[in-house]
């Protein structure tokens, strides 16, 4: 299939495969006229892709995982790679989920027309210094 036509499947842009292209992530091959053609297959490897980037790995990291994910051959590099991404992720979620329960705070706090943000900001700043105090 061609560069438009695999856009359109994936639900990325044309911009998009070129970079996964110029990255090591894709392949596709020339024909005479140089249009790039791609495999059926390229659309499945293109949404993995996308999870991939989309759990915050590094289009490096996603180079070389991929061969070891599409061949479904597991070693104890790439498992133990996989594992640091997921700690990386876990540590990510950990400050999301920090960050939204101060938001909530401040909702919270903000809900009568007379509050004010300052003792939530003061609340939070003290919250840190013991967040980072701790070992």
């Amino acid at each position: 299939m061609r560069i438009g036509e695999l856009a359109a499947r994936s639900g990325v842009s044309v911009r998009a495969l070129r970079y996964y292209e110029e990255q090591g992530l894709l392949t596709a091959y020339r024909s005479g006229s140089g249009q790039r053609h791609y495999p059926e297959s390229a659309a499945d490897r293109v949404h993995l892709i996308q999870m991939l980037y989309a759990a915050g790995l590094s289009s490096r990291t996603i180079a070389e995982l991929l061969p070891c994910v599409e061949a479904k051959v597991s070693t104890p590099e790439s498992r133990a790679q996989l594992a640091a991404e997921r700690n990386r992720i876990d540590a990510q979620i950990t400050a999301l989920t920090r960050t939204r329960d101060r938001l909530d705070a401040v909702i919270r706090s903000t809900e009568s027309p007379d509050s004010g943000c300052g003792w939530i900001a003061d609340q939070d700043v003290a919250a840190e210094a013991s967040h980072s105090a701790t070992p």
